[in-house]
């Protein structure tokens, strides 16, 4: 199960670009791409952890691992809370 996981992890670096998608419990405003690294954002239903607080999903292309904590450090600066983030490719 070992070599599972390490064969997964080694197919990706934080030194280099890969595609996104980060969960935010909180609405997020389009407006805000460009403050974001140009992700897309959309705002889903109203399913948040917290109860009744929309979701916010933003997904695109980041770097490395630097614009990812810009990224997430914009969300947590924001007081939004950080659901997932996961490489889609």
């Amino acid at each position: 199960m070992t070599n599972d996981i390490h064969s997964q992890t080694d197919k990706f670096s934080f030194l280099k670009p890969a595609i996104y998608e980060i969960v935010a419990e909180g609405k997020l405003e389009k407006t805000w791409s460009d403050r974001l690294g140009g992700m897309q954002i959309t705002v889903g239903d109203s399913s948040g952890i917290s109860g009744n607080v929309p979701t916010s999903i933003l997904v695109g292309r980041i770097t490395d691992q630097s614009a990812l904590a810009g990224v997430l450090n914009a969300l947590i600066d924001s007081h939004l809370k950080i659901i997932s983030v996961n490489i889609i490719k």
